[in-house]
């Protein structure tokens, strides 16, 4: 089986099951996977009444997820593989790095562990910056973000101007303000014939809240700074074998915890697919053939 962890203020079936002809969900199971999402607490949450979402960072999302593995372990008891998109990505390295998981294999697209503060120092102190000032929000009451996207989709009126505007959006993100945009090296798409603005916009009416928690980009902002005292994965833990594919437009090429985790023993296929952005290595009608596939090799 494939559980699925979707990104952040995302959902399982937007994630994984929207597309403009297979999605995801649908390329695993024709070939052989048992695909589960699991959908993250906060897609039901209530901005007007959040307050227990000042715990939900990295590790409360991390419980939940091993919650239900558990359950689903006892009732099928099959082998397990996790893949992840963005924040869930992170989370399914997270779960691959405790004591005694079962995972055969860690899928990842599209994420950001840590930037290496030999090479990359400036993104390693403005991502250290951005675990501060997401605990500063924090401290302030601020407990969850909306980036947008989900009022965005639903305020358009479908006219050339608005679809514009939202094309700029997504090809431009790193472009765009908002504490967190600068990690795309271009954006959540590359554009072209890579972005289907109908299967953003499915993607986008199936969400719930649309809402990040926070804490956990406080977490994920303290992964990629090397903020061990705030968050921390033990890269060197993982025994799964990990592939790990990044967009070029999207997250880019940072391999440091590729190569921590190559270095604890456990076998690494990272891999950089240029042309597509963030959301593209799910939703671009050309990932099922450039994108996909590489998750499968060698299997």
């Amino acid at each position: 089986m494939a559980v699925l962890l979707p990104g952040g203020g995302l959902n399982a079936r937007a994630n994984f099951a929207t597309a403009r002809d297979r999605s995801l969900v649908e390329f695993l199971a024709e070939h052989g996977y048992l695909p589960i999402g699991v959908t993250p607490r906060e897609d039901a949450a209530d901005a007007r009444d959040a307050s227990e979402a000042a715990a939900w960072g990295l590790a409360a999302h991390r419980t939940d997820v091993e919650q239900v593995l558990t359950a689903i372990v006892e009732h099928l008891g099959l082998p397990q593989d996790l893949l992840g998109h963005s924040a869930g990505a992170a989370l399914a390295l997270d779960l691959a790095a405790q004591p005694g998981c079962a995972a055969e294999r860690v899928l990842v697209l599209d994420t950001t562990g840590p930037y290496d503060p030999r090479t990359e120092p400036e993104r390693s102190a403005r991502a250290s910056a951005l675990c501060d000032e997401f605990q500063q929000r924090l401290a302030a009451g601020e407990l969850l973000l909306d980036p947008g996207l989900k009022a965005a989709f639903a305020a358009t009126d479908g006219s050339p101007q608005a679809r514009e505007r939202l094309t700029h959006a997504l090809t431009r993100t790193s472009e765009l303000p908002g504490p967190a945009n600068w990690i795309y090296h271009r954006g959540h798409s590359a554009g072209g014939e890579s972005l289907d603005l109908d299967v953003w916009a499915r993607a986008m009416a199936a969400l719930g809240s649309g809402m990040q928690p926070v804490a956990l980009l406080r977490d994920l902002a303290a992964l990629w700074g090397g903020r061990d005292e705030v968050y921390r994965i033990d890269w060197s833990a993982i025994r799964a074998e990990v592939v790990w594919l990044n967009g070029g437009s999207g997250r880019g090429d940072h391999d440091l915890a590729a190569r921590l985790i190559r270095a604890g023993g456990a076998r690494v296929d990272y891999r950089v697919v240029p042309g597509f952005g963030h959301g593209d290595m799910v939703w671009a009608p050309q990932a099922v053939n450039a994108v996909w596939p590489l998750l499968l090799a060698d299997q």
